[in-house]
């Protein structure tokens, strides 16, 4: 209710707002029956909906995730911040899961390796920002982990096979020994189904 300025006022001792003298006893008889002062906000509120405001607005609520008690207010930020069940997703595999389990998880994931391509090492990837802002291309063996510094020296010294690398030779005996074992295999089968014919 607007006051003007020029009108006396007297402050309600329910609600503490400045009301015109000519109206403030209809205004005091009407706030005090009709409206509470809120305990926690202090908003005044009618009489019959205290406790809905209440429990709408102030009442301890439960966070759906991790079942913790906390006032509403808190919720939403406990929800995207603090939640331990909140899922968040690893920096490295970008897979969802809880935020208790970030920790564990990255801590394995963070130790898998990827090959880099400019310098072809095997990089951690929890090492693999650092190394992709050193990385020229060169492959240089300073301050990387173990893992790189060993396939640099396996470069250096005896090549190591790659897995189901086949020289062209042993495929084509390969092949061979498996072609004539076929075909001594189906003309001992033609013998005996030729032998079991005439008896």
């Amino acid at each position: 209710m607007a006051v003007a300025s020029d009108q006396p006022t007297s402050i309600c001792s329910h609600c503490d707002k400045a009301i015109p003298s000519s109206n403030f006893d209809l205004h005091f008889a009407h706030c005090s029956r009709n409206l509470e002062k809120c305990k926690v906000c202090g908003d005044m509120v009618p009489r019959k909906q205290a406790e809905e405001h209440f429990l709408k607005t102030h009442a301890p609520v439960s966070c759906s995730l991790c079942s913790e008690t906390m006032e509403r207010e808190v919720l939403t930020v406990h929800r995207g911040e603090n939640c331990p069940q909140r899922i968040v997703t690893c920096e490295y595999c970008e897979f969802p899961l809880p935020a208790i389990d970030l920790f564990k998880h990255q801590e394995f994931c963070g130790n898998r390796t990827e090959l880099c391509p400019l310098c072809g090492k095997y990089i951690r990837l929890c090492e693999r920002n650092d190394h992709e802002k050193r990385c020229n291309g060169v492959s240089d063996t300073t301050g990387e982990s173990s893992r790189s510094t060993r396939a640099a020296d396996r470069e250096h010294g005896a090549q190591r096979r790659q897995p189901y690398e086949f020289s062209r030779k042993g495929l084509l005996l390969t092949i061979a020994i498996t072609g004539i074992a076929v075909i001594l295999g189906s003309l001992f089968l033609q013998r005996k189904t030729e032998t079991n014919q005439m008896h």
